[in-house]
């Protein structure tokens, strides 16, 4: 297939977009699992690997739940799928701190019994989103941060990598130009390597989220934003459906956009219809661009941004669908080998 960028319209002003259209069984449409690789601008000769990515993690996360394994079992290996992936602005890859360093954070939530885990200003761990499952499970704490965090890894046995695994060319080039004082920060962030986010339901009904992320390019040094806060960067309800956003963390935050998407489907709204409503009013109330991965319980999915571009890819019936662009939603076997898709 051709790079994404060339098969959109140039006048495509619209949200990207999937709903199902036919009336089907809960049974036919579950399990399900939906992953995001970032929203903002992805450059051009970014486009493909960014796309590429998602997909593989979509068909990893895909395979544990057509294997009859769980909604958390799912994420957990899908975002860390990508955040192995360099390409992506979480585990290695994330961007640096104004000081050059390394500071990640990560949520998982299970919707069976809305247990949470999150960590906050992590250093010197591959995958975060495994140290937050950790959280969930071997704690009585939702979140851990900084040096806590770091204690508690060493006590669970996992590995300390050194920080310069996770540091790439790509992130330390654009953390030298993002120096210069009249850089904008926010706007070169926005999807350039991007938070990470994957919802899924399992053959049981049951759902969940994670996201990770490395932050936002030059932040100060402690910052934590919308990701390991609950409801914010992540939320996930058996009873309502599951949401990971990508985005300006701050925006996301001050709206707790994951738990106001999930209010409106309480209040009737499809997963399509609730994400939109969510964006729309965070543009409206503070200016803020993003997108999320939305499910429900019957397996309705969801890959909705108000920002030029989001790399997604969606998983569900043996189908894997796809896009970057609004209006994009390609789809191939979910078997068909990644360099047969072009």
């Amino acid at each position: 297939m051709d790079t994404l960028s060339g098969l959109r319209s140039d006048d495509e002003k619209h949200l990207s977009l999937h709903s199902t259209k036919c009336p089907v069984t809960v049974a036919a449409m579950l399990p399900v699992l939906a992953v995001h690789g970032g929203a903002g601008h992805v450059p051009k000769e970014r486009a493909e690997i960014s796309c590429a990515g998602v997909r593989d993690a979509a068909r990893a996360g895909y395979a544990i739940l057509r294997a009859g394994g769980s909604a958390m079992d799912a994420v957990v290996e899908a975002v860390t799928v990508l955040e192995n992936n360099p390409a992506y602005n979480a585990g290695r890859g994330s961007v640096l701190t104004r000081h050059g360093h390394v500071e990640m954070d990560a949520i998982v939530m299970d919707g069976r019994t809305l247990a949470s885990g999150a960590v906050s200003a992590v250093k010197g761990i591959a995958n975060p989103v495994q140290l937050a499952r950790l959280v969930m499970e071997k704690t009585s704490h939702l979140c851990l941060t900084a040096e806590g965090a770091s204690e508690f890894a060493r006590a669970m046995g996992i590995q300390e990598v050194p920080e310069e695994s996770l540091i790439t060319d790509y992130a330390r080039m654009r953390w030298r130009k993002n120096l210069q004082p009249d850089a904008n920060p926010v706007e070169c962030q926005m999807g350039k390597m991007g938070t990470v986010g994957a919802v899924a339901v399992d053959s049981e009904g049951n759902i969940a989220c994670a996201t990770s992320t490395g932050g936002m390019l030059n932040k100060m040094e402690g910052r934590v934003g919308d990701t390991p806060c609950i409801g914010c960067g992540g939320y996930a309800d058996n009873k309502v459906g599951a949401v990971s956003p990508t985005g300006h963390g701050e925006a996301i935050m001050k709206v707790t956009l994951a738990r106001l998407i999930l209010f409106y489907m309480e209040q009737g709204k499809s997963a399509q219809e609730a994400a939109d409503m969510g964006l729309a009013y965070m543009k409206e109330r503070v200016e803020g661009l993003g997108g999320v991965v939305v499910v429900d319980p019957q397996g309705v999915w969801a890959a909705r941004f108000n920002s030029l571009q989001m790399a997604w890819a969606a998983a569900q019936n043996d189908q894997l669908h796809y896009g970057l662009y609004a209006g994009e939603d390609f789809s191939q076997p979910i078997e068909q080998p990644e360099q047969n898709s072009q």
